[in-house]
C-alpha cells in the first residue's frame, strides 16, 4: 500500500506557516533568498511539501539552507539543534539491518531517507551546515558514506565537540540512542 503524498489542507496550512516562521527567523541561513520565491516552490510541489512534513514530524526543523541557481532549487536541510529524535537508535543502511542476528534496530537511515523522499548528507554539506550554527553538539548524524568504505562494512557519521566539526567511523550496523540523520531536499 503505498502513502498518499497529499497533505491535508490544514496540515499543509499549518506547515507552510511554521516553515514561514522559521525562515524569517533564521534568515543567516539563507540571506539573498526571499520567502515568495521558496512559497511559491512549494505551492507547485506537493510531493516536496509531504518529505517536508515527514521531516518535521520526525523532529527535523527543516529549513532553506541555500538556493541553486543552476537548477533553480532551494534548498532545504533539517536544521534542529540535535540530530532528529524521531530518527535516532537506526543503523545505516538495509545491508546491516540484515546482516544484525539480533537486537536489531526498527529501520536504517538509507531506508527512512528513501521513504521519506530525502537524501542523507555528505560530509561536505554536513560541513557547510556547521557553519550556519552550531549542531549536533550532543549527538551524532550518520552521513552518506562513499562505496570505497560501505564496502568494508563501515559507515560515517558526524558531530560538533570541542568547538570542531568531526568525522567519524563505525560499522555500519551499529546503532545508538544518540545518533540519526539529517536530511536535504531540493525544492
Amino acid at each position: 500500500m503505498t502513502q498518499s503524498k497529499q497533505l491535508p489542507t490544514e496540515v499543509r496550512t499549518e506547515l507552510l506557516k511554521t516553515l514561514k516562521t522559521r525562515f524569517e527567523k533564521n534568515k543567516n541561513r539563507h540571506e539573498a533568498i526571499g520567502w515568495e520565491l521558496v512559497r511559491a516552490k512549494l505551492e507547485v510541489d506537493a510531493d516536496k511539501l509531504w518529505s517536508l512534513n515527514e521531516m518535521e514530524i520526525t523532529g527535523g526543523e527543516p529549513d532553506v539552507i541555500g538556493y541553486d541557481a543552476n537548477t533553480n532549487t532551494c534548498i532545504f536541510c533539517d536544521c534542529s539543534a540535535e540530530s532528529p529524535k524521531g530518527r535516532r537508535s537506526i543503523c545505516y543502511d538495509h545491508p546491516a539491518l540484515n546482516a544484525r542476528k539480533e537486537y536489531k534496530p526498527a529501520n536504517s537511515a538509507i531506508n527512512m531517507a528513501e521513504e521519506m523522499g530525502i537524501e542523507l548528507l555528505n560530509e561536505e554539506q554536513y560541513r557547510h551546515l556547521q557553519t550556519l550554527g552550531k549542531f549536533d553538539t550532543k549527538t551524532s548524524s550518520w552521513l552518506l558514506t562513499p562505496d570505497a568504505i560501505r564496502k568494508h562494512g563501515g559507515a560515517i557519521f558526524g558531530d560538533c565537540r570541542y568547538n570542531h566539526v568531526w568525522t567519524y567511523h563505525n560499522g555500519a550496523d551499529s546503532y545508538y540512542a544518540a545518533r540519526g540523520f539529517r536530511g536535504l531536499l531540493k525544492v
